[in-house]
């Protein structure tokens, strides 16, 4: 999820910890909670941070380690341990019990996004992507505001957060069963399917598809019921050339082949270096696909260039390979 849900989430558990008595028994125990929730709720993003290496470090770690199973038990210790540090006086048990719930939901809520996490590290380095939350939803956030507006105007914070998670628990539900309908319309559609990406967009009746069948990639949408295919490309395999081989050890291209599940790729020619690009076909809009990487190489197997990120028109792109 985007920043500032997972902020309000962390808001909504320190609610929810009026529930627990030895909170309702002590003021500063409440306190200490609160800033644990949402120091909790946020602190599987810190790799943030990695964007000012570079997009391909970002891209590599992002959702990665820090969202892995012994990163969720450190953030929920650390976090925990540095409060206590300042308020000695507090039950250690019940704020460690309260921050690390915040992170789990952190990790937890960010599966059903597209982007996904690697959250069963180190047991799998498979991304998790259920695919069927926006990384930001106006629902969900909406909920958040909703039930912190009612707190301030007086409203118990322990029965206001049951209500609103008890609603976003069927919110979640609904969310499974509208990609279920999704997936039955595009295997009814595509007998030959292989792999269905769902990305929901923010209008909650709006999707995007990329669809693996035998023998091509097809981007579709899937927009109020009914589905529509907008884009579609043969499945090639990849060469396995000397180019391919040298592009494929480029930081940038082994970042994003070791994030992006469904892809294509072009090869062109220059007069002295050659162009080795991969374009991520989950994420088209307004008719480009602005997730990409790209290697410029020489005639003697030499990257001259690369880039790997966003980016939504070809000037920049090119400006971009100019300096990185």
């Amino acid at each position: 999820m985007d920043t500032g849900t997972h902020i309000v989430m962390g808001v909504a558990l320190g609610g929810l910890a009026t529930l627990d008595p030895a909170v309702q028994a002590d003021p500063t125990l409440f306190n200490a909670i609160m800033v644990g929730t949402i120091a909790g709720s946020h602190a599987p993003d810190f790799d943030t941070v990695l964007k000012l290496r570079s997009n391909a470090v970002y891209l590599r770690h992002h959702r990665g380690i820090t969202h892995s199973v012994p990163a969720v038990i450190f953030w929920g210790i650390a976090i925990s341990s540095l409060i206590y540090a300042f308020v000695p006086s507090v039950d250690f048990m019940h704020l460690w019990l309260w921050t690390f719930l915040a992170v789990v939901l952190h990790v937890f809520v960010d599966i059903f996004n597209a982007y996904g996490t690697q959250a069963f590290r180190p047991f799998s380095d498979r991304w998790v992507a259920y695919g069927f939350i926006n990384t930001f939803d106006p629902t969900i956030f909406g909920f958040h505001v909703i039930g912190i507006l009612a707190w301030v105007f007086g409203a118990h914070p322990g029965f206001t957060w049951l209500i609103i998670y008890s609603i976003l628990i069927l919110y979640y539900i609904k969310r499974y069963m509208d990609k279920r309908e999704i997936i039955q319309a595009v295997k009814k559609r595509f007998p030959d399917v292989h792999e269905i990406q769902t990305s929901p967009t923010m209008k909650q009746n709006k999707w995007r598809l990329a669809i693996t069948t035998d023998n091509y990639y097809y981007v579709g949408r899937y927009d109020y019921g009914k589905l529509e295919i907008v884009d579609e490309y043969s499945r090639k395999p990849l060469p396995q050339n000397p180019l391919v081989k040298k592009a494929k050890k480029d930081k940038n291209i082994s970042a994003f082949l070791s994030f992006s599940p469904v892809y294509r790729w072009e090869i062109n020619y220059y007069d002295d270096y050659s162009e080795v690009r991969f374009i991520d076909l989950r994420y088209r809009t307004k008719g480009h696909y602005p997730f990409v990487a790209v290697v410029k190489i020489d005639d003697d197997l030499q990257i001259i260039s690369s880039y790997t990120g966003w980016i939504f028109s070809e000037q920049k792109l090119q400006n971009k390979l100019l300096t990185e």
